[in-house]
């Protein structure tokens, strides 16, 4: 998995963890990527501070990572 950046890495592996135990579970790269951008829209919605719109930028970052993959 070393075509993932570090942080695409631990929120794929803690996702398989809890998922199916199992640590290369591929088939869950758009499930995680649909679930990061879900928690984005929750959390920090677009529209909001520049610190928000930061943060919201780096869940949908991860998410196209896992996506491309």
């Amino acid at each position: 998995m070393s075509e993932l950046s570090l942080a695409a890495q631990e929120v794929f592996w803690a996702f398989n963890k809890a998922a199916s135990g199992e640590p290369d579970d591929w088939h869950y790269l758009p499930a995680v990527a649909a679930a990061l951008r879900a928690a984005a829209d929750q959390v920090v919605p677009a529209n909001g501070s520049r610190k928000n719109n930061e943060i919201r930028a780096e869940f949908l970052a991860i998410a196209d990572e896992l996506e491309a993959s």
